[in-house]
């Protein structure tokens, strides 16, 4: 099994495959779109939109066969058709005809799109609350371009943000553990952001569960790189005080 065939449908495989079938504006208009809803789905959304666009193009079959095995089995269909449910519902929240998140069952959630399930559903949550971050950071925007799966020559930087410097700082995210080539990724994303978009010199930030010491000591020796650490927590609020 190759990089992109993972249990969730990769997004960034998707994106690629899109545009080498001709499907260049449908795929930015996927990538590129505002989402106005406050819920954790957002990646599935995408997901939903890029289902539907590879169906309705008669490609989705070859997709699978390249990018997404997993989707030939009954529990990739199961996601499939999650995708699409929560593609409707995002659609019948901005017409007003339901809630902006349905429920979702828990056989579906095991299937690996709970809220943190992939590094894009970390992304995600990120974006929207940068401060949690750093007090002043904010995602980037330029006309329709958003700093989210940010576009460059070689690949796509998670999270592309302003400081309260004005300085631009270029995030990466690990769902789980850090590692040393994260550095090298990181730092051609800083490059382009210098030599493209100005301001230089740019800072970088990488985002992960687990930090092992050999990632710290190789940032030590990077100026402007910083290393964070994310921690979930989970909160219950009593609504029915009803024994």
């Amino acid at each position: 099994m190759n990089d992109d065939q993972t249990t969730a449908l990769s997004l960034k495989a998707a994106y690629a495959f899109g545009i080498a079938k001709g499907l260049q504006r449908e795929i930015d208009e996927i990538r590129q779109m505002v989402i106005e809803w406050d819920s954790s789905y957002d990646s599935s959304l995408r997901r939903g939109y890029i289902v539907e666009l590879f169906e309705v193009s008669g490609v989705f079959d070859e997709f699978k066969a390249k990018h997404w095995s997993y989707g030939n089995t009954p529990r990739g269909e199961t996601l499939r058709r999650r995708y699409l449910r929560i593609k409707k519902q995002y659609e019948d929240f901005l017409a007003g005809r339901g809630p902006e998140a349905g429920p979702v069952s828990e056989s579906e959630d095991e299937e690996g799109d709970q809220q943190f399930a992939a590094e894009a559903d970390l992304r995600d949550f990120l974006a929207k609350n940068l401060s949690r971050v750093e007090p002043g950071l904010r995602l980037y925007q330029a006309g329709e371009r958003f700093g989210v799966e940010f576009a460059v020559e070689g690949g796509y930087i998670d999270i592309l943000a302003v400081d309260k410097n004005e300085r631009f700082t270029v995030i990466e995210l690990k769902l789980g553990r850090g590692r040393n080539k994260a550095v090298g990724q990181l730092l051609y994303y800083m490059g382009w952001v210098d030599k493209h978009l100005g301001k230089a010199p740019c800072r970088g930030i990488i985002i992960a569960r687990e930090i092992p010491d050999d990632l710290v000591l190789t940032v030590e020796r990077v100026p402007g790189l910083q290393l964070y650490r994310y921690k979930l927590s989970v909160s219950v609020e009593l609504v029915s005080p009803n024994a």
